[in-house]
């Protein structure tokens, strides 16, 4: 039998964290790592959203890497493929190619505690790693309900991040199911080309007027001659978002105001009072994410689109029944009803050091220590993980912080020198979990009086972080040892490995 393969580090994921975690790596002169990509390219789910009007709310100079700032962004908020393209670039300057290994989807980790180290199989080649880099991502893993009749449906049906672009929507009844991020990029996109759109609406969101515009070729040229302006329009941006934390966290009152300009925004392309009311929420403005948008109210006063302020909850042939028991014929069921957030699928894959998997350790609800390590999953880390999402500002800035501590954590490793593992202590995961949850009973994603996808099946939240960027920076800024348990290898497997 061939010897399997052994790298120093394993990162799973191509998206914006595990491509950042490979630049770091290369940064803390780790060369010996590879990046296991299940697809055949990078770009996670910038590559696999790639819906019609996919675009990101975040302005594009703050939706980029601190390390690799791009003047040339064409939008103040950039659509799908220029995002896609940023990382695919990325990926060429950093040289990084060479480590991807796609086509390759983790089948399974396991913790080998006589050899400390992972040991991982794939769709491609098997390996083993000393330690694992999870950038998987919580939205990556789309969720389609369990709707009676779906398996019968005649017609065409498929998630919003699995596109089908072979199927032609010109002239189809069309059912969009769910009204999240996704789909009201989605209804003006495809409005104007479909006969009938019926929207299948469980909670209405709050949608504020989406600011975007070209950024002039005169902008770009200052950007690329003089760098340090591309840096000052990031930190006002940045900037800007910071000041706005305390609202969302600690005084959830104040966004009254922001209500208030959200109704009007409605109220300016809505004139049907009727309408109107379907779409006004009954909760707190920032207990959902507050969704972007100049076209998704205008698209849905257009005489082909039906709201339906109710779920989807059978399908009998082509007809599609709601809750109110309303009822169309459709030709196409398009869900954007989200991802398994809460209950990653890459959790059920990962076998910590006490024979368990991941997800039997988080049944409680996910924690890990400072967002990236869990209690019995030796020198195994997360990017993106429990409680490190936003809710007003760049998920690029979260995942920087996190690489700042894989940095130290690969230093720490080096240091205590030898065959060492690195194990969140319990109590330290328990400790850390606590002051978040403390915080989090204030926030409007608490107090604001809705269920959303940051909460999970037990109502807690575990999926944002209750403070400023720059609070998380601060706290992910070293590894600190006391939090951990040293795990050495036994001196008489040493022995073994010089014989």
């Amino acid at each position: 039998m061939a010897e399997r393969e052994h790298v120093r580090v394993a990162v799973v994921g191509s998206g914006f964290g595990g491509l950042g975690a490979a630049v770091r790596l290369r940064r803390e002169g780790v060369t010996d790592f590879v990046v296991l990509e299940r697809a055949d390219s990078v770009g996670g789910t910038w590559r696999d959203n790639s819906y019609p009007g996919c675009a990101c709310d975040v302005p594009s100079h703050l939706y980029s890497f601190s390390f690799a700032p791009n003047p040339d962004w064409p939008r103040t908020f950039s659509g799908q493929q220029h995002i896609r393209a940023y990382l695919e670039h990325v990926t060429d300057v950093f040289r990084l190619r060479p480590h991807i290994r796609f086509d390759s989807e983790v089948k399974r980790m396991t913790w080998n505690g006589e050899r400390l180290c992972w040991d991982i199989e794939t769709s491609g080649r098997n390996l083993s790693a000393d330690f694992v880099v999870s950038a998987t991502g919580p939205l990556s893993d789309p969720k389609i309900p369990d709707i009676p009749g779906l398996d019968s449906f005649p017609g065409k049906v498929f998630h919003t991040a699995r596109w089908d672009h072979d199927y032609d929507l010109r002239g189809k009844r069309v059912a969009m199911v769910g009204t999240g991020a996704s789909a009201i990029q989605i209804v003006p996109a495809i409005q104007p080309e479909i006969s009938r759109l019926t929207l299948f609406q469980r909670t209405p969101p709050w949608v504020m007027p989406r600011v975007d515009r070209a950024i002039s070729g005169a902008e770009r040229s200052v950007h690329r001659a003089l760098p340090f302006t591309t840096q000052l329009r990031r930190g006002l941006l940045w900037g800007i978002r910071e000041l706005q934390v305390q609202a969302f966290t600690r005084h959830p009152n104040e966004l009254g105001l922001v209500e208030q300009l959200a109704k009007r925004n409605m109220a300016r392309a809505v004139k049907d009072p009727a309408l109107r009311a379907k779409l006004t929420p009954d909760y707190r403005i920032g207990c959902k994410r507050i969704l972007l948008s100049s076209e998704y109210y205008p698209a849905l006063t257009r005489p082909n689109v039906d709201v339906v302020a109710s779920g989807l909850t059978g399908i009998r042939g082509s007809t599609v029944v709601a809750a109110d028991g309303s009822e169309a014929e459709v030709d196409a069921i398009i869900f954007g009803t989200g991802f398994h957030v809460t209950d990653l699928p890459i959790a059920e894959r990962v076998v910590g050091a006490d024979g368990k998997t991941l997800a039997e350790a988080w049944k409680g609800g996910m924690e890990a220590l400072r967002g990236a390590a869990a209690a019995g999953f030796p020198n195994w880390m997360t990017v993106i993980g429990p409680n490190t999402g936003l809710g007003n500002s760049s998920m690029i800035l979260m995942i920087e912080s996190q690489l700042n501590y894989l940095a130290d954590f690969v230093r720490q490793l080096n240091v205590l020198g030898g065959r060492v593992a690195l194990d969140a202590r319990p109590s330290a995961v328990r400790a850390w979990n606590r002051r978040v949850q403390e915080r989090m009973r204030r926030t409007v994603w608490n107090t604001g009086g809705c269920t959303s996808w940051y909460l999970d099946a037990n109502g807690r939240n575990t999926t944002i972080w209750p403070g400023t960027t720059t609070e998380f920076r601060r706290a992910t800024r070293r590894v600190d040892l006391a939090e951990y348990a040293v795990v050495r290898a036994a001196v008489k497997d040493a022995a073994e490995v010089t014989a």
